[in-house]
Order: structure tokens, then C-alpha cells, then sequence
């Protein structure tokens, strides 16, 4: 069974858009009402529905996880919902005058193809990515309490030279970024969210939602990280843990790549 279709049930508990995230997305994007953007790999929609709302204009959705398309669906009918593959988009080419992916292009087994389709259903446009990169999260503190999952997760996601060179293989131009801090108030509840409140990882519906807790780390890890961490936020040395892995690459990246 493919991973969003096991944690999909309860994937909207802890998964919800954060406005900043959205009206990023917005302005990075430049959809004007009424025309079509495209969110691959949309989940359950969150995203998708949000941008919809905010800038009127025809929303379509594709993920591969029936679970999730089927949660999307129960929250509104403003996004067209599709069930299918990012490398194989059952889209006419240059129907759309964006394309957003969210958290998503590491579960990819090649960005080539999906990066390739992605530009050939895109009219003159942009396709926003939001993401972390591998050297982006070799500086999350998370890897002080759950180090097997992390490294796991770190190799599973590309690096920015790689993202931007899978971009233009697939014929993007001007590829360029703006990073992403995590902030204490942000409500996607995703790998990194936890940054400025550790105290979010030791519930267990949280960490359901995350795909490194549960997809790659196992529950000996998870118990011993969970308790070492509790133990530190108790004594405080969770703030010193935090400030070691200090940096100023950002934790995330918006990509935006134009065609």
C-alpha cells in the first residue's frame, strides 16, 4: 500500500495550509482569476483548495493516492480532483499557466520525468516548487534524537543542484529561490515544524503525519529519540541542542522555474 494511502486517514489532523506558505505560493505562482494551475502531488488538497480561494481561478489536483483524492473531494469541489502519476499527467499539453508541488518531489523515484511533464502541461508560466533540500536539513536538530530516520530522510531528498538541473534538463529557465525559516506559528504540521516548539514531536498524531517518522524511522528509535527529548525540554537543554545546529541556508526553499 503506497505510504499516503496508510497515513492519509488522519493525514488533515495535523496537515493543514499555512497562510504564509499560500499567499507565497500566490504571489510566486501569478495565476490570474479564471485561469487553470495544476497542483502535482496535491495530497488531500489543502494547498490546492487555498490558492483556489484566494486568487478565483480553476484549480486541478493529481495525486496518486486514492485515500488522499478521496479527503480532497470531501472538502470542496472548487479543485478538479485527479487520481494519477506526476510522470505521466493526463493533461493536453499547455493547459496551464502554473504548476505548484508542495513537500512532495522527494517521494519522486526521478524528477526528470515528472519535472519533463510538468513543463509540457505548463503553457508560458511558472512552476513553483516548495521544498527542503538535502543540505538544508543536515542542519535540523531533529538528527540529535531520531538520527537513523534523518539520515534516511536526508538521502532520500535531492540537492539544489540537482533540482535546478532536472529543471532545466526538462527545458525550465531562470530557475531561482527564495528560502523559507520555519516560524513558531506556522500550521503545517510537517518534518521541520516542530523547529521552535520540540514539544510537538512527542505526540504521536503529529508524527503520523510526517512521512521520516512513518515511512523511515522504527519505534525503538522513536521511543529512545521521544524520551531523550522529553528529558531535555524538562531540563532545557533542548536550547542548546537547537542553537548548535544554527545556519543561514534556510530550512526550506521555494523554487521558482519559468517556461
Amino acid at each position: 500500500m503506497p505510504l499516503y494511502d496508510t497515513i492519509g486517514s488522519g493525514y488533515d489532523l495535523t496537515r493543514r495550509a499555512d497562510p504564509y506558505i499560500v499567499e507565497r505560493l500566490i504571489r510566486l505562482l501569478d495565476v490570474r482569476p479564471q485561469e487553470k494551475f495544476l497542483d502535482v502531488a496535491c495530497g488531500t488538497g489543502n494547498y490546492a483548495l487555498a490558492i483556489a480561494a484566494e486568487v478565483n481561478g480553476h484549480a486541478y489536483g493529481i495525486d496518486h493516492s486514492a485515500r488522499m483524492i478521496e479527503s480532497g473531494k470531501k472538502k470542496g469541489d472548487s479543485v478538479v480532483w485527479c487520481i494519477g502519476a506526476a510522470e505521466s499527467l493526463p493533461f493536453r499539453s499547455e493547459t496551464f499557466s502554473g504548476v505548484t508541488c508542495t513537500l512532495a518531489i522527494h517521494h519522486f523515484k526521478s524528477m526528470r520525468r515528472p519535472f519533463e511533464e510538468i513543463f509540457r502541461v505548463l503553457a508560458n508560466g511558472r512552476f513553483v516548487l516548495f521544498t527542503a533540500t538535502s543540505e538544508q536539513m543536515e542542519y535540523y536538530w531533529l538528527t540529535e534524537y531520531f538520527p537513523g530516520a534523518m539520515r534516511k530522510s536526508i538521502r532520500q531528498m535531492p540537492t539544489y543542484g540537482r533540482i535546478v538541473r532536472n529543471l532545466k534538463c526538462a527545458g525550465f529557465r531562470n530557475v531561482h529561490e527564495e528560502k523559507y525559516d520555519v516560524s513558531s506559528q506556522l500550521q503545517d504540521l510537517f518534518l521541520y515544524s516542530g523547529k521552535h516548539r520540540p514539544e510537538i514531536y512527542l505526540n504521536r498524531r503529529v508524527r503520523s503525519g510526517i512521512s521520516t517518522f512513518a515511512n523511515l524511522a522504527d519505534s525503538s528509535e522513536i521511543d529512545d529519540g521521544c524520551k531523550r527529548l522529553c528529558r531535555d525540554i524538562r531540563s532545557g537543554w533542548i536550547r542548546k541542542v537547537m542553537s548548535a545546529y544554527t545556519h543561514d541556508g534556510g530550512d526550506y526553499l521555494f523554487l521558482v522555474a519559468e517556461k
